[in-house]
């Protein structure tokens, strides 16, 4: 059969006599149920959705009486009834469908308010169960809300509280629900399905693959429309759940290129533990410098003294409560974005006089959540494991004659931390838990290593004694070489070359320290 166009579809104000309420988050339920009550809708509920609005004085018939049946099976089925999908389905514009409906007794449901068991926050929770995830997938509330929604013309569809406010506002002005407003909230409930069911098809995924999925199954909910995108000629927008991670509560909205700044800064400060203050300095997503220091102030300085030019306009991440000496200290440049995981109130007070200035709170670490990363490409996109393990030094192996000593070894550590957040070809000079030099995104790794030597002999700053990490392993011992020559004593590095022999003994010849991880951190 030929699909009807949408200019057939009656267009007309939706008046609402009845509504179907059924919602796992009870948010705003209260205020939705007396606005429906005031506008002389009838009210149909569920469990503990009915007893919510009879809490509030507002009369409500339970669904059972509209279908007679009882609720059963533990609850799990009480909306699947003709007398309740036969009134949502009914096309009441179309006469044989009116005299369907009435020959069998069902009246018409204008307005159905419908949200889905929680099932992703379930399955988030470390020790869920297959039995316990399987219970929170919802069954009658998904087959409500597409019905509603396939049937937009002659019904209302709320698939969140968060689009109460402005139904009630339409309802309350006009006593009925546009045809425009009615096709968006379809749009939006269909997307919400959508998104239900690919989370649960990801987790059954999860269960019983042992090689990548067939299929990818993904639906992002909008998070918000952006002004543009890389460039101000390009669209954009932004979708997922990123008011769970971060809280933008100061300033412009984030741009495109601010997200994707936020999302290197959120990266890289997670690999630094909370009992060591911690300061990240973020430039079109790579770190121009990061410290590590008794205090955030001193932590501060210390990754802006790796480059004091790149930091104007850019990003300031820490891994504590912002405090008023810190503040003071990023203040003396403009910086765009300041990222912590709390603020001190004279911090606030100081920050808040610049209104062009993002501040953003820390809710959640991205390390508690991503464990998939991914990237649009032509016809598709990839998909790999988010490289955010912390690293183990048990799997370390030391393969120069000379051992690390424990500040070279504490350096070491501090700047594989690092170099895996730094573009491929990564080389990172450090030393006293602090950035010296970093070369990054070049297409010779020797490119990368003399970048970091000149930046690092730009500030004037010493790479005695420092150490060396690259991403990569040395192809030639020529890197190594102008490593040692520029002052490093300590090298850390994957290893895995043909020539790692040769990289060795030049280690050995300069009389330098070397570890070999045995993990790659390209970072393309």
């Amino acid at each position: 059969m030929a699909l009807k166009p949408l200019s057939s579809l009656p267009k007309t104000p939706l008046k609402i006599n009845r509504a179907l309420l059924s919602v796992s988050d009870k948010t705003g339920l209260s205020e939705l149920a007396k606005a429906l009550h005031n506008a002389g809708v009838e009210i149909i509920s569920t469990g503990g959705t009915a007893k919510a609005i009879e809490a509030e004085g507002i009369p409500v018939k339970d669904v059972s009486e509209v279908t007679g049946f009882q609720e059963c099976l533990d609850g799990r089925v009480k909306t699947l009834h003709p007398m309740v999908h036969g009134g949502i389905l009914a096309r009441t514009s179309h006469e044989p469908d009116v005299n369907e409906i009435k020959d069998l007794g069902i009246t018409p449901i204008e307005l159905v308010v419908v949200n889905l068991y929680p099932f992703k926050d379930k399955v988030a929770e470390p020790d869920v169960t297959a039995a316990d995830a399987t219970e929170f997938i919802d069954i009658g509330g998904p087959t409500m809300i597409r019905a509603a929604a396939k049937n937009f013309a002659h019904v209302s569809i709320l698939s969140s509280p968060d689009h109460y406010a402005d139904f009630i506002e339409e309802l309350e002005e006009k006593m009925a629900i546009s045809f425009e407003t009615r096709q968006k909230l379809a749009k939006t409930a269909f997307a919400h399905t959508a998104d239900y069911d690919s989370a649960i098809a990801n987790y059954f995924t999860s269960l019983i693959e042992e090689e990548p999925a067939r299929q990818f199954n993904t639906s992002l909910p909008l998070s918000q429309e952006l002004r543009y995108g890389e460039n101000p000629h390009q669209k954009a927008a932004v979708y997922g759940s990123q008011d769970d991670f971060i809280d933008c509560f100061h300033g412009k909205q984030l741009s495109y290129n601010n997200y994707l700044d936020v999302d290197a800064a959120l990266n890289i400060i997670s690999d630094f533990d909370k009992d060591e203050p911690a300061c990240a300095i973020i430039k079109h997503t790579i770190p121009s410098g990061v410290g590590v220091a008794d205090n955030l102030t001193e932590a501060y300085k210390k990754a802006f003294s790796t480059d004091r030019v790149s930091p104007f306009g850019g990003i300031v991440v820490v891994n504590q409560q912002m405090d008023i000496d810190t503040v003071k200290a990023i203040d003396e440049i403009f910086t765009e974005i300041i990222i912590a995981p709390d603020y001190s109130d004279e911090a606030l007070e100081l920050l808040q006089q610049k209104k062009n200035r993002r501040l953003v709170r820390i809710k959640k670490s991205v390390r508690e959540v991503q464990a998939s990363s991914f990237r649009s490409i032509f016809g598709g996109l990839l998909n790999q494991d988010a490289d955010l393990a912390p690293a183990n030094p048990d799997d370390f192996e030391i393969v120069s004659k000379r051992k690390p000593t424990d500040q070279e070894m504490k350096d070491l550590l501090f700047s594989w931390k690092v170099v895996r957040h730094i573009k491929s070809n990564a080389i990172v000079y450090a030393k006293n838990s602090r950035t010296l030099g970093i070369g990054s995104g070049q297409t010779s790794r020797v490119d990368s290593s003399e970048i970091a030597v000149a930046k690092a002999n730009k500030e004037g700053l010493d790479l005695s004694g420092s150490a060396i990490a690259s991403d990569a392993f040395f192809p030639f011992a020529d890197g190594v070489e102008a490593a040692a020559k520029a002052g490093a004593k300590a090298v850390i590095q994957p290893g895995g070359s043909i020539r790692d022999e040769e990289v060795i003994a030049k280690a050995d010849e300069y009389d330098m320290a070397m570890i070999f991880t045995g993990k790659r951190h390209f970072k393309h």
